[in-house]
């Protein structure tokens, strides 16, 4: 079932990839803006070039040298298939414009694929089935999870209207910023006993 997709699903990820504006974040029609350091540059460098060794970039993989884009460290979204599901480039958190494709044979094979991971910040899912939904939600191992949510489909949270934070390695104390208990965890618990 999840099998015949994949091919129209990759071959529609790789147009709308390839269509994204890559610039400065003050340009309203700027999606991908430069990497925040030197350390996330020579880390998108090196995972590309395994990309490269190990699986197949169907886009992306390099740097973008636009002499009209002010400075900073651009690079070009990649999207990467033929990599093994347990291979580190599929199961580690990169924090750079990358992904891997990885089919599945359905709902079942999906969640255990996404939930073996040490990671679980941000997942989505897509689906019009009520019960494919509910058990996806009931399953899932992640902090922050979305169902048909069209923009950042699995990235992030609503601004000032979710909190932000995630499970396992993604998150240290299950309370995420902006929620309830965030600032408890800053705080330090003291029981003090006087007898007179």
């Amino acid at each position: 079932m999840y099998e015949d997709v994949i091919d129209s699903f990759t071959e529609k990820l790789v147009k709308k990839t390839e269509q994204l504006v890559v610039g400065p974040p003050e340009n309203r029609e700027t999606f991908v803006s430069p990497l925040i350091n030197n350390d996330a540059f020579h880390r998108y460098q090196r995972i590309s070039q395994r990309a490269r060794a190990d699986g197949r970039i169907l886009t992306g993989g390099s740097r973008v040298d636009d002499t009209e884009l002010p400075d900073g460290r651009y690079v070009e979204p990649t999207i990467v298939t033929e990599i093994p599901h347990e291979h580190a480039l599929a199961c580690e958190e990169h924090f750079v414009p990358f992904v891997t494709i990885h089919p599945v044979s359905g709902l079942s094979e999906a969640l255990e694929k996404s939930n073996d991971t040490d990671y679980g910040l941000c997942a989505g899912f897509f689906s019009e089935d009520d019960s494919e939904i509910d058990r996806w939600f009931d399953e899932i191992e992640s902090g922050m999870c979305y169902v048909n949510r069209s923009q950042s489909a699995t990235t992030g949270a609503l601004v000032q209207a979710q909190p932000f934070g995630g499970w396992k390695f993604s998150g240290t104390t299950g309370k995420f910023a902006g929620g309830y208990w965030y600032l408890q965890q800053f705080m330090r618990e003291q029981s003090r006993t006087r007898v007179r």
